[in-house]
C-alpha cells in the first residue's frame, strides 16, 4: 500500500466500534447517535482546552507522516493532529483513494478512473477536494496529475491544511501542479460561487463525506453548484465535472444520500477495495455526474 492508514486512538475506535455494532439490525438508530456523540466528544475534545487553535506551538501529540508515492517515487508529509480530532486524521476511505489515483498514474490503461482524469488541451485539470481533512488526498492528486487542486474544510481545519500544503510545496511545483487553501460550507451558495469565479472544475475528490444524516441536504446542495450549476436545486446547466467519492459503509442510514443523489445524478460504482482485516466493509468508489 502506498499510503499509510492511520486510524482513530484507541479508546476512541472501541467507542466507534461499540456504536457501528450491530449496525444492520434494528437498533440502527441508537448506534447512529451512540457513533455522533463518540466523534462530537473526540472532535471537541482539545478545542475546549484551548482559546487559540491556531496557535501552532500548542498542538500537542502531533505526528508527521511519510507517504510514498510509487507512480511518481516521490514522498509527501502530512501532519496529523488527533487530539484536535478526526479532521486531523488520516481515514480508510482517503487512503483508498490516493491509492487508486497512484494506480492510475502507474498505467491508466488498467485505471477504471481514466475517463475521469483525461488532460485538458492547454491546461492543467482544475481539481476540488471537499472536506479534505489533512488534505492528502488533494495533495496527493495535485503531485500526480500535476493538477490545479483547490483543498477545502470549515475554518478551524485551514491551518493544519494550508501547514500540510506548503510541506508539499517543492514535490508539487515540480510535478507541475498547484494546491490553494479555501473554507467552504456545504450548503451555503455564496462559498462556492466563491471558488468558481474561474469556472467549473473538472473534478471533485471527496472520502468519507457522508457521515452525519443532517449533512447530505447540504452535501447535496453543495454537489449540485459545483457540478451542475445548482440545476435540481433552483440553478441552471451542467459544469460537465464528475465528484468522485471514496466511502467506507458504516450504517443503513447513509442510503439516504445516495437514494437522494440518485435523482439529480447518475451514481456509479467504479472501484471496490477488499475489506481491511477485520473490517466488514471495504471502501467502495463511486461517480456521480449529470444524467444524460
Amino acid at each position: 500500500m502506498a499510503v499509510r492508514d492511520n486510524t482513530a486512538s484507541d479508546d476512541q475506535e472501541q467507542q466507534i466500534s461499540r456504536a457501528h455494532h450491530d449496525h444492520d439490525h434494528d437498533h440502527d438508530e441508537i448506534d447512529q447517535n451512540a457513533l455522533r456523540n463518540a466523534i462530537e466528544e473526540q472532535e471537541h475534545q482539545t478545542n475546549n482546552n484551548n482559546d487559540d487553535d491556531d496557535d501552532e506551538s500548542s498542538v500537542s501529540s502531533e505526528s508527521l507522516q511519510k507517504h510514498h508515492i510509487t507512480s511518481i517515487d516521490a514522498t509527501l508529509f502530512t501532519r496529523l493532529i488527533p487530539s484536535r480530532g478526526l479532521s486531523f486524521q488520516l481515514w480508510p476511505a482517503a487512503a483508498a483513494l490516493v491509492n487508486l489515483l497512484d494506480r492510475h498514474v502507474a498505467d491508466p490503461t488498467t485505471s477504471p478512473i481514466s475517463n475521469f482524469l483525461a488532460g485538458r488541451p492547454n491546461r492543467s485539470l482544475r481539481i476540488l477536494e471537499l472536506g479534505s481533512g489533512t488534505g492528502m488526498v488533494g495533495i496527493a492528486a495535485a503531485a500526480m496529475l500535476g493538477a490545479n487542486v483547490t483543498v477545502t474544510d470549515l475554518p478551524h481545519v485551514l491551518s493544519n491544511l494550508r501547514f500540510n500544503a506548503e510541506q508539499n510545496g517543492k514535490v508539487i511545483s515540480l510535478r507541475g501542479g498547484f494546491v490553494s487553501v479555501e473554507a467552504l460550507r456545504w450548503g451555503e451558495v455564496e462559498d462556492v460561487e466563491g471558488l468558481m469565479v474561474d469556472g467549473p472544475f473538472d473534478l471533485v475528490l471527496g472520502s468519507d463525506v457522508v457521515y452525519y444524516e443532517e449533512l447530505f441536504e447540504p452535501l447535496m446542495k453543495t454537489l449540485c453548484w459545483l457540478l451542475l450549476g445548482g440545476r435540481g436545486r433552483g440553478g441552471g446547466g451542467s459544469s460537465g465535472g464528475v465528484f468522485l467519492m471514496a466511502h467506507l459503509k458504516r450504517w443503513k442510514k447513509e442510503s439516504g444520500f445516495f437514494r437522494k443523489a440518485r435523482k439529480v445524478f447518475s451514481v456509479e460504482k467504479v472501484h471496490t477495495d477488499a475489506p481491511l482485516q477485520g473490517a466488514r466493509n471495504g471502501v467502495v468508489v463511486y461517480s456521480f455526474a449529470s444524467k444524460k
